[in-house]
């Protein structure tokens, strides 16, 4: 077994160094030296980079991924997916509050059900407000109601997983990305394991609360046509109620030849103008979405990758070297042959 760890990075240097040093001794507690640690740095404004970039030289378990820009946890999530090369894929995040000691129960846990996922089910959230983690609450139970696919709710992206549910979350294609949902749509045998959050080692949170609204819009448009429907309903029950009152005013006018209610016709007509501006917006977010993909664009770009050789051979599920394949990529590594520096190389934009 060669274990795989994904942890995307923005802006962690005050805790990646005790990361580091906790998940790598949870590692080679399970697979010795056997594994990789995939750094991801998605657009990072502090030294994220260069301190990933010592741990790499440090060590030669650790790979450093560096993408173009800023472009979100979950692209920088699929990024880090899109390189590994392991057996196993663990997900986890750089702020602690999923405790990387937790990889050896998870790990018992998935042999022992013969399971392809096992993902964390928070059972408590340290160092949260109590406003966060209500609407955490309802979001995901509103979700589990408004969509087909069983999407547990507490979980986040933290999870152990098998090569072939990583490798097909990659192949998706779509650009707003909900990953724990993509991986729950992919059926096969998932299993949770509880456990209790931390509060986060050091930095702040990179979620605040319109970042948090923006994904729950990702999440639901993603993977449910409900507010599509709703939007129907609305727009049926208003058409009655004018219909309605339209008929009482003329009603009015014939028996006593004046319609009384004015204001609150105004008020009507003022409140039906208002939704139906809602549900174009409603329909413009699908729209847009669907524009957006129609693109094609990639899903990121990877400026830089560092990737020490550490083992004799390649491992199981390495690929040949072949040139003209490595050419036609879409993202066509260009590597380094200077021994010394023992680094696979650069991406090209």
């Amino acid at each position: 077994m060669f274990l795989s760890i994904v942890v995307p990075c923005r802006n962690e240097e005050a805790g990646l160094g005790e990361f580091h040093r906790q998940m790598t001794a949870a590692a080679r507690a399970l697979c010795g030296e056997k594994f990789e640690l995939i750094f991801v740095d998605d657009g990072s404004t502090d030294d994220t980079w260069k301190l990933i970039n010592q741990l790499s030289a440090e060590d030669r378990n650790v790979v450093a991924v560096r993408l173009s820009r800023n472009h979100g946890h979950q692209l920088a999530l699929t990024a880090g997916l899109s390189t590994v090369r392991g057996d196993l894929v663990l997900v986890i995040d750089a702020d602690l509050q999923d405790p990387p000691e937790l990889l050896g129960p998870m790990y018992d846990l998935m042999v022992r059900e013969d399971a392809d996922v096992v993902y964390g089910l928070r059972r408590s959230r340290a160092g949260e407000s109590r406003f966060k983690t209500k609407s955490a609450q309802a979001f995901y139970r509103l979700l589990a109601h408004l969509t087909r696919v069983h999407i547990p709710v507490d979980t986040g992206d933290f999870r152990l997983m098998s090569r072939r549910i990583s490798d097909q979350v990659v192949q998706m294609p779509e650009h707003d990305r909900f990953i724990r949902g993509m991986v729950a749509w992919l059926g096969f045998k998932q299993v949770p394991y509880e456990y209790d959050r931390n509060a986060r080692f050091a930095g702040t949170t990179k979620y605040p609360l319109f970042k948090m609204i923006g994904f729950a819009a990702d999440a639901l448009i993603s993977f449910s046509m409900v507010p599509l429907r709703i939007a129907t309903f609305v727009g049926a029950l208003l058409t009655t109620v004018l219909t309605l009152v339209g008929m009482v005013s003329v009603i009015s006018w014939i028996l006593s030849g004046t319609v009384p209610g004015w204001t609150s016709l105004t008020l009507l007509l003022v409140m039906i103008s208002s939704v139906q501006l809602l549900v174009l917006g409603l329909i413009g977010e699908y729209v847009g979405r669907t524009y957006i993909q129609s693109k094609n664009r990639p899903l990121f770009m990877i400026s830089h990758i560092h990737r020490r050789p550490r083992l004799a051979g390649p491992l199981p599920h390495d690929p040949a070297f072949d040139r003209d394949d490595f050419e036609k990529s879409p993202f066509p590594l260009q590597p380094d042959l200077d021994a010394d520096a023992q680094v696979l190389g650069e991406i090209a934009p």
